[in-house]
């Protein structure tokens, strides 16, 4: 796949200053973090700016990490430049999806390039359905798209359930994203990989499903 490419270089930076920023200066974290209030009150950039920070240091180096490891796949099959369309969407379609389901809590925040970063694992699953996935706990390689539906499966669980102090809603949302802007960008993975784009669409499905009948 090659050297880490500047895009991510560059991004992996900005979320390590901008959090760093938020750590020391709590003003600058409550401006900038995802707020429904604050959106309501047309503070919209919130979106796209809490996707840069990070609740601690051990939040900032998961989402990085991951990141680190996902994005170079991602931009071997679309490129730079689409990659940060992937990245950028998946954060918008993530505070997007957060924001659908918490609209009526104005004290609900959040932060994290959880959204962004899920749109990127996603995407590079959907490119590379076939790779292998080494997990801490599992010590066997588990196929990417396996992982990559049962842990959309997950989200909907924390979604409804409220499992943890998680975004799950973000990462689903991201998920979506990457889904999403991945096909339009390749649409030849119709014909390609439409079996995996059909199994990748199942927790989609699932969640619209679900929501139309009133379950989440």
């Amino acid at each position: 796949m090659g050297s880490l490419s500047l895009f991510t270089i560059i991004i992996i930076g900005a979320n390590a200053l901008i959090s760093y920023k938020g750590f020391n200066d709590y003003s600058f974290f409550e401006r900038y973090k995802f707020n429904i209030g604050g959106i309501k009150r047309g503070e919209q950039f919130r979106m796209f700016s809490s996707g840069f920070l990070h609740a601690d240091t051990q939040h900032l180096l998961f989402n990085m990490l991951t990141l680190y490891f996902f994005a170079d796949r991602v931009i071997y099959f679309v490129g730079e430049v689409n990659f940060l369309i992937v990245y950028v969407g998946s954060l918008i379609l993530g505070s997007l999806l957060s924001l659908y389901f918490h609209k009526n809590e104005n004290q609900y925040s959040a932060v994290g390039a959880s959204g962004a970063v899920t749109g990127i694992l996603y995407a590079a699953i959907l490119l590379d359905p076939r790779m292998e996935l080494y997990l801490f706990f599992i010590p066997i390689p588990i196929p990417a798209y396996i992982f990559g539906i049962v842990y959309l499966l997950y989200s909907i669980y924390g979604m409804k359930k409220r499992v943890g102090n998680i975004g799950h809603d973000a990462h689903f949302g991201g998920a979506v994203g990457g889904y999403v802007i991945t096909l339009i960008l390749m649409p030849s993975l119709f014909e390609t990989e439409l079996l995996m784009v059909c199994l990748l669409a199942i927790p989609i499905v699932v969640l619209f499903i679900m929501h139309k009948l009133g379950k989440i």
